[in-house]
């Protein structure tokens, strides 16, 4: 694709200037039919020489001024605008007709098939009259204050005023169809729409600054061998096995029975939670004693659990429990007594039932 190019009349600021234009070897009858409708005084049309000088004098006249559209824009910002039941009345106090014109500056009918149209230095007056008055007080009031409100606010005013100097509305070149007397004329075919979405696209709102970024604060995550918080701080206890246990892994004999109370002592600190169990503090059951030696001594004691070691433990101190020595020294001797009676004294008894 060629590259768009424009005189240097339809440059931001620029001065009118008589048009560029560029017409081809043939000319289209449309064009030789348009001229001769415009045309007071009837001039010879048979050759494009004559056409390029025709439509050169009746573009450069000072009354060649196209209509492109018109605006119906508000009279004062929002907030000061009339509020009524009848919206007739609304639209005659609050709104008014703003009428954009232009000039053509380039008209190309051999590369682009186009003509370009630049607003009037009235035009753009009105447009940057109405950014500045209604437009800008209209969008400061929607958005939210900051500190660089005001510089952001003028910065939008200055860039629309450079739009408006640089807007080109570019068109084909059948536009020139609506051309009248004196080179004055309007757009045709819905091309005046294009004309008003475009402008109206140089509205631009004024955009706040983005929200900081805030740093989340997340919690620590938690181990992946914990169950969850509520139980973190709880110490996990190892349930016994609830079986019964030999009498010999409950109190471990000792041979001799004058040892020291720190040697019993160091013994009991020795074992372990679980090498131990103890009698119930409530009910407590045992074998009466007996005088055969063949086998050791049987004690019984109900299985607890950590719960019911935990209340005895709380409720009483640890019974002081007899060595296993012990009790084998008192059972096999013959001083062990029933019913008070005592064996060692026998012979006494004998003695005095035979005086």
């Amino acid at each position: 694709m060629p590259p768009l190019l424009l005189p240097s009349s339809a440059a931001a600021f620029k001065t009118r200037s008589a048009p560029n234009i560029v017409l081809s070897s043939k000319v289209d009858p449309w064009l030789t039919q348009t001229l001769k409708r415009i045309n007071r005084i009837k001039r010879p049309l048979n050759s494009v020489p004559q056409h390029f000088r025709c439509l050169t004098e009746t573009l450069s006249s000072p009354s060649a001024i196209w209509t492109l559209c018109s605006l119906m824009l508000p009279k004062a910002p929002e907030s000061e605008l009339r509020k009524d039941d009848n919206p007739l009345v609304e639209a005659l106090f609050n709104y008014q007709m703003l009428t954009i014109e232009a000039y053509i500056v380039h008209v190309d009918m051999v590369s682009q098939n186009e003509v370009a149209f630049k607003l009037t230095p009235e035009s753009i007056e009105s447009l940057v009259e109405y950014h500045k008055d209604i437009h800008s007080v209209d969008t400061a009031a929607a958005t939210w204050n900051w500190s660089e409100k005001e510089v952001q606010l003028k910065k939008l005013q200055e860039d629309f005023v450079q739009a408006a100097n640089r807007f080109v509305y570019r068109t084909n070149a059948m536009a020139l169809e609506g051309l009248e007397e004196d080179g004055a004329g309007e757009l045709l075919c819905g091309r005046s729409e294009e004309v008003r979405s475009a402008i109206m696209g140089l509205f631009l709102p004024l955009l706040p600054p983005p929200p900081r970024v805030v740093d989340v604060v997340r919690p620590t995550p938690l181990l992946p061998s914990s169950t969850g918080a509520e139980n973190w701080w709880q110490p996990t206890l190892s349930h016994p096995q609830q079986t019964s246990m030999d009498s010999w892994r409950i109190v471990p004999s000792s041979p001799n029975t004058t040892t020291s109370g720190d040697s019993t002592s160091s013994m009991w600190a020795s074992m372990g939670l679980n090498e131990m169990q103890l009698p119930s503090p409530s009910s407590s059951f045992s074998e009466p004693y007996t005088t055969e030696c063949d086998s050791p001594p049987q004690f019984y004691s109900a299985p607890m659990t950590t719960a019911a070691y935990s209340s005895a433990m709380s409720m009483a101190p640890i019974p002081h429990l007899p060595l296993p020595s012990m009790l084998l020294q008192q059972q096999c001797s013959a001083s062990v007594g029933y019913g008070g009676f005592d064996w060692g004294r026998y012979q006494d008894m004998s003695m005095s039932f035979a005086m």
